[in-house]
């Protein structure tokens, strides 16, 4: 998601972050609803500065608190004010200048000095502040830099800091950049922890000796730290564009993490939250002074309002003259995506329920597939007395697609003739794609279950049949118009 910071501040987690922010006695009912209202804007505005959520907490009604905090950057934007549809230009920076060895070894982030970029994303939001569109750029994307010739995107930031960076990204996208905002890594540890965790959901096995991750297909809760890994990651089939795919998710579960209850309710979480992010940030001039504003703007935004995109490419193992392996954009489906950014229109249409394909596995009732397997986490019981039936049935469900993270155990009673896919209540969808996978099952609510799906296996197993769930593509091919997710459908079920 990004590289490395040099702020010592940042690299001690799990130490004291809530610095200077105060909570404000309140004084009656319109000023309480006042102030959670600035600190759920604040919290929206910097969850979309992108991966740290940076600019939340509305300052505690300080007014120059998060301006205080936030540092200022030179990035040769025009700026403008905080109304109309706007392009910021998000970076992550990897700096390791000031680590030390131990810091370097804990983060497995290497010695070398300098400065270079680790993330780049272009957040535009709409005219009327309800809707925010978030485009990936592929780091390895080659294209030209100004004055200095074809190089990777990522080069641009090393050979003229933010400015050319920002020159580079206008001339590769077509798109006005107004705002800047560049981040850190150690910064981005510190604001996972704040927040007690996120949930990541991997379909695929992760083994990373560079930066110590091993995950294999399931849900987990990771730390700041392991968060970081699983967010910088290629070590992959898909390598960066799988890594751009992770950093999505673990953006759409930290906004939704952010402006749960369980954060928003609580000072204290909130307040080191709060004191975190905003340090981690180096944002224009213009921007700095307009955050607030900017953050009332966008008090209605909601997951459902966020939309992810990444640039349709043409060609994943470009070489490059050089002799590098890089990317090349599907040139006029990326001019497609940057002309309806740039019209201000909406990549994801309204919520509504797809009409299926007829590549599209029907359902058992007839109702369209809406969830993917490998968004699906499933528990595995042997229900018979048949050796080994369980195992056999983790065995076809991870083969299908499905995240089944544990391995199979057993029901206390042995003599079940059916297959049953017990569920807890609102994951009738999931479901009802398991029960697509497997014919013939019986599908029970559990309210026991909480958010979880059981399958317990019986006597009259069917096997599992390999579903198809009509869904958006993350990286559109050269013939068909760029598509998006949006950060609630980014979320993992669990």
């Amino acid at each position: 998601m990004r590289g490395s910071e040099d702020d010592e501040s940042g690299v001690r987690v799990g130490g004291d972050a809530y610095g200077g922010v105060r909570v404000v006695p309140r004084r009656d009912r319109r000023s309480a609803r006042s102030a959670r209202s600035r600190r759920r804007n604040l919290i929206v505005a910097g969850a979309l500065s992108a991966v740290v959520l940076a600019g939340s907490g509305a300052a505690w009604s300080l007014p120059n608190y998060a301006a205080s905090k936030i540092g200022s950057v030179d990035a040769g934007v025009p700026g403008s004010q905080s109304t109309g549809a706007m392009n910021i230009l998000l970076v992550g920076v990897d700096k390791r200048d000031n680590l030390t060895r131990k810091q370097q070894n804990q983060l497995k982030l290497g010695r070398e000095s300098g400065q270079r970029t680790d993330t780049m994303m272009v957040i535009h939001l709409s005219e009327d502040h309800r809707k925010i569109t978030v485009v990936s750029l592929p780091r390895d994307t080659w294209t030209t830099v100004p004055g200095k010739g074809d190089h990777k995107i990522n080069a641009a930031y090393q050979l003229g800091g933010p400015k050319l960076t920002t020159r580079t990204v206008q001339n590769a996208t077509g798109l006005t950049i107004h705002h800047y905002v560049e981040v850190n890594v150690l910064g981005f540890i510190n604001v996972v922890d704040a927040l007690g965790g996120v949930s990541v959901c991997t379909p695929v096995a992760i083994d990373d000796p560079k930066t110590a991750l091993q995950l294999q297909p399931g849900t987990y809760s990771l730390d700041g730290v392991k968060a970081l890994a699983y967010a910088r990651t290629r070590a992959t089939a898909r390598s960066d564009l799988d890594r751009i795919d992770r950093q999505q998710q673990v953006i759409s579960a930290l906004l939704s993490q952010a402006l749960s209850g369980d954060t928003m309710t609580n000072p204290v979480k909130l307040a080191r939250f709060v004191d975190t992010t905003l340090g981690t940030l180096r944002v224009d001039d213009a921007l700095r002074e307009n955050l607030l504003g900017l953050a009332d703007q966008l008090k209605s935004v909601s997951t459902d309002d966020v939309a992810f995109a990444t640039v349709p490419i043409a060609d994943v193992d470009y070489r490059t003259p050089t002799g590098e392996s890089a990317v090349l954009w599907d040139k006029p489906a990326a001019r497609e995506l940057f002309r309806r950014i740039a019209a201000d229109e909406q990549l994801t249409g309204p919520s509504k329920t797809p009409a299926p394909k007829a590549s599209a596995t029907p359902s058992p009732s007839g109702t369209p597939l809406t969830v993917p397997p490998s968004r699906i986490s499933v528990r595995v019981l042997n229900g018979t007395l048949i050796t080994g039936l369980g195992a056999r049935t983790r065995q076809e469900l991870l083969k299908a697609g499905f995240l089944v993270p544990e391995p199979a155990g057993d029901t206390q009673r042995r003599d079940h003739k059916e297959t049953i896919i017990r569920h807890g209540p609102g994951r009738e969808d999931s479901a009802r794609t398991l029960a697509a996978a497997l014919p013939g099952a019986d599908v029970r609510l559990a309210e026991d279950l909480g958010d979880r799906i059981e399958v317990i296996t019986g006597q009259k197993y069917p096997g599992v049949k390999k579903v198809t769930v009509e869904e958006a593509s993350p990286t559109p091919s050269p013939s068909t118009t760029p598509t998006a997710r949006t950060a609630t459908q980014n979320i993992c079920k669990k």
